[in-house]
C-alpha cells in the first residue's frame, strides 16, 4: 500500500498502539488524512531553537536551552518573539514502512504562530523518519501576536505515509484534465503553482497586515476578536502592493483550488529567486478541500506571507506558491468540508477563525 494514509488507517494505527497518547486519541482529532497534536501541560521558554540531533533526546538537550518551565493547565501566555518548547500528548511507535510529515495548522498559521514538530534524534523539523518510536515535542514561537494556550490545544498536526506518492508534472497534468484542481489554466513546474489576487472582483480589499502592538489572542476564543484590533486592511487600486520587510501579511490566491477524494496536497515555497518574501506554507490540504463532492466548489488558499530584508513590490497573479499532490493509499472515510466540520471550506480572503467576519 503505497500513499497517504487516509481517516481509518489511522485509526487502526490508533488501536495497534502505533500512535498512543495520554489521554488517549479523541475522535475529533482525526482529520481525512492528519490527525491533529495536543499540547501537553507544560511549556519550556528557551534561549533558542534546536534540535535533538543523532543520538540525542530532546528531554536530554532541554538543560542546555531551559530559562525557565511554565504550567500550562490553567492557561499560561506564550509572548511575542520568544521560543517555546511543549511535549505533545501523542507519540509513535511507527512500523518500519511508515513515515510521517507534521505541519501547522490553517488557524496556527493565520496567526503567524511558527510551530514545528521535534523528535528525540531528530535533525530535521518535522520531519518523522520510518519506525520511529518516541515522544513528541511542539516548538513554538508567536511571531505577530503573544498567544493564550492551554493543554490540549491542537496547533500542529501529522500525516503518515508510506512509499513515495507525490505526482509527477505529467500525472499532475493528468489528473487535472479528468478533474479540473484550479479554475484558470494551470501552471505546473514541480507541483501545482498558484498566484495572488491582488485585483478582486468587488472593491480593492486585497488583505491584512498584522499590527505591531496588540493584545493577547485566547486561542479557545472563536470568532470573538474584532479584526481592526489586530489587523490593518490591506487596498489595492493597481493591481500591487508594496510589502514592508519584517511585516506579516493574509493574502488570497487568484486561483481557486481543489482536492480530489483520491489525493491530499501539501502547501510549498516555490522559488527563493521570486522576490524578497516568502509564502508561510503551513497545513495540509485534506481530501475534499474545494470539491465539488464535499460541497465546495473550489477554495482559494489563503497565502500568509513574510517579506524579509527588502519592501518587495507583488502584483497581481504572480505566482507565490505551490502545491504538492499525493496519491492516498485509500480514499479516506471522511471528507474535508462534508464529514469534518470546516472553518474554511470554500473560502476567499479569510482571517483566522478566532476573529470576527470584517
Amino acid at each position: 500500500m503505497i500513499g497517504v494514509l487516509p481517516s481509518q488507517k489511522l485509526r487502526k494505527m490508533i488501536d495497534s498502539g502505533a500512535i498512543a497518547a495520554d489521554p488517549p486519541v479523541a475522535e475529533e482529532q482525526i482529520q481525512p488524512s492528519s490527525l491533529d497534536l495536543r499540547l501537553g501541560t507544560e511549556a519550556y521558554r528557551v534561549r533558542a531553537s534546536f534540535l535533538a540531533g543523532a543520538g540525542r533526546s530532546v528531554r536530554e538537550r532541554l538543560p542546555e536551552f531551559e530559562m525557565h518551565r511554565i504550567d500550562l493547565t490553567d492557561g499560561a501566555v506564550l509572548e511575542k518573539g520568544c521560543v517555546y518548547v511543549v511535549p505533545l500528548m501523542e507519540r509513535l511507535d511507527l512500523p518500519p514502512e511508515v513515515q510521517a510529515i507534521a505541519n501547522a495548522k490553517s488557524s496556527t498559521g493565520r496567526l503567524d504562530l511558527l510551530t514545528r514538530t521535534i523528535t528525540d534524534g531528530g535533525v530535521e523539523f518535522d520531519r518523522i523518519p520510518a519506525g520511529y518510536s518516541g515522544p513528541l515535542w511542539a516548538e513554538i514561537c508567536p511571531r505577530s501576536f503573544s498567544v493564550l494556550v492551554r493543554p490540549g490545544q491542537r496547533l500542529n498536526q501529522i500525516r503518515f505515509r508510506q512509499g513515495q506518492a507525490v505526482l509527477t508534472d505529467d500525472e499532475l497534468r493528468a489528473l487535472h484534465a479528468s478533474d479540473p484542481l484550479v479554475d484558470t489554466p494551470p501552471v505546473i513546474s514541480d507541483g501545482l503553482g498558484f498566484s495572488v489576487d491582488l485585483a478582486p472582483k468587488e472593491g480593492t480589499l486585497v488583505g491584512y497586515r498584522a499590527k505591531p502592538h496588540t493584545g493577547v489572542i485566547d486561542l479557545d476564543r472563536i470568532d470573538h476578536y474584532p479584526p481592526a484590533e489586530f489587523w490593518e486592511p490591506i487596498h489595492s487600486a493597481d493591481r500591487q502592493i508594496i510589502l514592508d520587510p519584517g511585516a506579516f501579511y493574509i493574502l488570497v490566491s487568484r486561483e481557486a483550488v481543489t482536492i480530489p477524494p483520491t489525493h491530499a496536497a501539501e502547501m510549498a515555497p516555490y522559488l527563493a529567486m521570486v522576490g524578497e518574501f516568502r509564502v508561510h506554507y503551513a497545513g495540509f490540504f485534506d481530501p475534499g478541500f474545494g470539491h465539488d463532492m464535499a460541497g465546495g466548489q473550489g477554495s482559494r488558499g489563503v497565502l500568509e506571507v513574510r517579506c524579509h530584508e527588502a519592501p518587495f513590490v507583488l502584483e497581481h497573479g504572480q505566482i507565490v506558491g505551490r502545491l504538492v499532490y499525493e496519491r492516498m493509499a485509500e480514499v479516506p472515510d471522511l471528507l474535508y468540508g462534508r464529514e469534518i466540520k470546516s472553518n474554511y471550506q470554500g473560502q476567499g480572503l479569510k482571517l483566522s477563525k478566532h476573529f470576527r467576519a470584517p
